[in-house]
């Protein structure tokens, strides 16, 4: 008998909340982003709702005016390592860019989080758009949108070789014998390639996981298909039903023309909460916020995103047409049509618009109680949408308090969604995936069998092992506050 099909939830963490307004609010710490004890608490709550991670986004470039709202933010694999040793449960992802980094140094901090966290890292998986970002890395313009994924590919596989460039039962620990490891389980990368010479092995073994979570969040086409290759968890933005259907199907179907099992992709679109105990309430709450806005920030965010000169926007008129296609576009090309698309299908004026982009900057943002954001879960969950939910509440951290304390309950009441968690799990467990095999192992090692390729070795069918069941041996982690 197979078991009900469960939610996959995670916890998407912004400061004080995903509403660019939040941090006006009285209740809410406008120096929250850099404090550590603000995102312990975070994570608490989101382990109290039983959730399977959390996430924080990143960026190697100062996003925002820091007249609009906090800005800047804590390296994230630095603050999961922190949160790591406040939480039991709880999954850990972290974004880093392919664009700006080296693919043995950042393999080398992920293995490290997954070690310190047992087995609870992920990594998200961006390829950064931008010119801004570029110029901090001494080039003039971003990369060609092609040409980011196409380092983003080399990268990865990279990172696979890397991971297993320890084969499990490497470590002997012969005291006797005076023997640590077994020197010919040890396989340097000698990776030669269009974006990277990398010659030697990972200085760290390989982790609970066999690799962190590979999540993805672009949903372009070069996106889409990069995440048939590699993903285990996608991260998309949809506002209707009907095209979150499409989307799912699309991915899924595209990940089985690439040799995967389209289970071991978990889709999970961003949905930003407001509750209220009736939807009046809610709704007056979400009216709270949008007051707050600053508008002039809106336009000039919305102007760049659309590559309008300053100046182009009229709050109070609906987008010029003669907009370029996303075809034209090298930045952030699915959230480009995907705002387009629906100032035009709900003929928003511009104001309007910056309304409803001002709590989720394109994520399903859903005002009502917790019943109606229920229903909301729910219908896309069984309706083909979705395998789980990114959950972005408006404020931090009162709107999570609300979905975990008042949302959560119904859901489990409904069987969607665990009660507790049960024996210690890697992450990779909690989304219901295997452990990848390494590529080198042999028939007789505690591995499954070799895999072929990279992308192969991130699919491997093989049962995971419980974390405690990894062939290092070490001693308890011992929790701290």
């Amino acid at each position: 008998m197979t078991s009900p099909r469960r939610l996959h939830l995670n916890a998407f963490l912004m400061n004080t909340g995903h509403h660019e307004a939040s941090w006006r609010l009285p209740e809410s710490d406008p120096y929250a982003h850099v404090e550590t004890a603000h995102y312990v608490r975070l994570a608490r709550i989101a382990e109290r709702g039983t959730f399977d991670s959390l996430f924080l986004a990143d960026g190697p470039v100062l996003f925002n005016s820091v007249g609009q709202r906090p800005s800047g933010a804590l390296e994230p694999i630095t603050l999961l390592t922190a949160l790591a040793t406040a939480t039991e449960h709880i999954g850990l992802i972290a974004t880093a860019s392919t664009s700006y980094n080296s693919p043995y140094n950042l393999a080398r901090r992920l293995a490290s989080l997954d070690h310190i966290s047992g087995g609870r890292a992920g990594w998200n998986i961006v390829t950064t758009a931008g010119a801004e970002a570029a110029r901090n890395f001494g080039l003039d313009d971003e990369p060609a949108h092609a040409t980011r994924y196409e380092r983003a590919a080399e990268f990865l596989d990279v990172a696979l070789k890397l991971w297993d460039s320890w084969e499990d039962d490497l470590v002997l620990a012969d005291k006797t014998a005076g023997v640590w490891g077994d020197p010919g389980k040890i396989h340097p990368a000698r990776h030669k390639g269009t974006y990277f010479r990398v010659e030697g092995a990972l200085n760290v073994p390989r982790t609970p996981q066999g690799h962190p979570l590979l999540v993805q969040a672009g949903s372009s086409q070069d996106g889409r298909r990069f995440a048939a290759r590699y993903a285990e968890a996608v991260f998309t933005a949809q506002q209707t039903l009907a095209d979150a259907r499409d989307f799912y199907a699309d991915l899924k179907s595209l990940t089985e023309r690439a040799g995967r099992n389209p289970e071991h992709v978990k889709v999970l679109p961003g949905i930003v909460p407001v509750i209220g105990s009736t939807e009046a309430e809610a709704r007056a709450h979400e009216r709270v916020l949008e007051d707050h806005i600053v508008y002039e920030h809106g336009v000039n965010r919305l102007e760049r995103l659309l590559h309008l000169d300053p100046g182009t926007l009229d709050l109070d008129a609906r987008l010029p047409d003669g907009l370029p296609p996303e075809s034209a576009i090298e930045g952030a090309k699915s959230r480009y049509t995907l705002v387009v698309e629906l100032a035009r299908r709900e003929r928003l004026t511009v104001r309007e618009l910056i309304g409803r982009l001002g709590g989720g900057r394109g994520h399903l943002t859903f005002a009502g109680t917790p019943g109606q954001v229920a229903d909301a879960i729910e219908e896309w969950f069984r309706g083909g949408a979705a395998d789980g939910f990114n959950i972005m509440p408006a404020v931090l951290p009162s709107g999570l308090d609300l979905f975990v304390d008042h949302v959560v309950p119904i859901l489990r009441e409904r069987g969607l969604l665990r009660r507790e968690y049960g024996p210690r799990q890697t992450l990779r467990q909690r989304y219901g995936l295997p452990r990848p095999a390494n590529r080198y192992a042999t028939p007789a090692s505690p591995s499954s069998s070799p895999s072929p390729s990279p992308a192969a070795a991130s699919t491997a069918t093989a049962t995971a092992p419980t974390a405690s069941a990894h062939p290092i041996r070490r001693p308890e982690r011992t929790r701290t506050s």
